[in-house]
């Protein structure tokens, strides 16, 4: 079953730094995506947050929110929220949304 979900990712500080962490958080998202097969896109908020749509078979959209709950090495997400969408139907590929 396709599912899509919304996901919003509230970041820690990394050795002091904020912004890095949201950067490699960024990336670190859309790659997982990818290894996923997942579609949708990330973007960085106004606040240093990273949120984002994913969307994709049901196994692979928890695996992939486990993943980015954890962030990657070095980083530290504080807290993950998500909300169910609506699929959205014809889309490919991940982006990074600016």
């Amino acid at each position: 079953m396709v599912k899509r979900v919304y996901f919003l990712a509230h970041g820690g500080m990394v050795q002091g730094w904020l912004i890095y962490h949201v950067a490699r958080l960024l990336y670190f998202t859309r790659g997982r995506a990818a290894e996923h097969k997942l579609t949708g896109w990330v973007r960085n908020t106004d606040n240093n947050k990273v949120e984002g749509e994913a969307q994709g078979a049901e196994d692979a959209l928890s695996k992939f929110l486990k993943e980015v709950d954890k962030g990657p090495r070095g980083s530290q997400v504080v807290k993950l929220d998500k909300e169910d969408r609506n699929v959205v139907e014809g889309e490919e590929g991940f982006e990074i949304r600016r």
